[in-house]
């Protein structure tokens, strides 16, 4: 007999990268849902307005998740003004996209700032603080990029590979402890990440509802890894079994290869990379 849904009324839950995409949507579908959501962004303006426009008491903080003292400040606020941590969602993530070998070291150091130091970070000490109380639940945001090919984000497709092979290794370390890990792999979502990313028939964007329901349905009914959309699971699957020549005639069949190269030059894919560019202060000014 499968397993009653965990109840989400009242667990208290924190997410970075909160006041837009997908964690503005994951927050709206757990307050939905009567948890106690906490959201944490690097723009204050922004998540406090949106902390008033999700209501529920949704309380919105300042972060920037590669401050690492600063994240372990915010956990510790979270658990003395709102309670104890139930669930943490690192869904804080940045995207650059270029030749690689038209890259940065900056532009690389910032994006596994963010998506790989920041959640390991995040995750630790959530860890931390959940092991004493035997429950916990922490979801971590990957990408399929993790998992999969993406020419001209090499530097973030390897940035969500470690995330991937983070958890995987983590899972083991968790057993027993009562404390529960997720992997979400989310194929291209319409966001800001995406920006000026054409929507073909071997791409068509999900949406940030979308996976703000995996991660959600994740908490009710833990599992380690969590693809969206679900079909995907199989076909990562299958794929790897797939000749190489088969899938690389498919890639470029499908204009997989150049699918985010053809995004540069856009509008919105310059402001999306000036907003990156400002994405981690403090991982900036440590590099520097």
């Amino acid at each position: 007999m499968a397993k009653k849904p965990r109840e989400l009324s009242g667990r208290v839950v924190l997410i970075t990268g909160g006041a837009r995409g997908i964690g503005r949507s994951t927050a709206a579908t757990l307050v939905a849902a009567g948890a106690r959501v906490v959201i944490g962004d690097l723009d204050l303006a922004l998540t406090e307005r949106a902390a008033k426009e999700l209501g529920g008491g949704t309380v919105a903080r300042q972060l920037d998740v590669t401050d690492h003292a600063a994240f372990t400040a915010v956990i510790d606020d979270v658990e003395a003004t709102v309670g104890p941590l139930d669930a943490l969602v690192n869904n804080a993530g940045v995207m650059s996209v270029r030749p690689f070998v038209e890259d940065t070291f900056e532009s690389a150091y910032r994006q596994f700032s963010v998506n790989v130091f920041a959640l390991m970070h995040g995750t630790r000490e959530a860890i931390k603080r959940m092991q004493p109380r035997g429950a916990g639940h922490v979801i971590n945001v990957a990408s399929m990029g993790g998992v999969v090919a993406m020419p001209g984000a090499a530097a973030y497709c390897a940035s969500k590979h470690a995330v991937v092979g983070f958890c995987e290794a983590l899972r083991w370390e968790l057993a027993g402890t009562g404390i529960d890990l997720t992997y979400v792999l989310p194929a291209l979502v319409n966001t800001e990440l995406a920006a000026d990313v054409k929507r073909t028939r071997a791409a068509n964007m999900i949406e940030p509802e979308d996976v703000a329901a995996a991660i959600v349905g994740a908490l009710k009914s833990p599992k380690l890894a969590v693809f969206v959309p679900k079909s995907l699971g199989p076909v990562t699957r299958y794929g790897v079994l797939m000749p190489a020549k088969l899938g690389d005639k498919l890639m470029t069949a499908s204009g997989s290869d150049h699918l985010l190269f053809d995004s540069l030059g856009g509008a919105g894919r310059a402001a999306y990379e000036a907003r990156v560019a400002a994405s981690a202060p403090a991982a900036d000014r440590a590099h520097h």
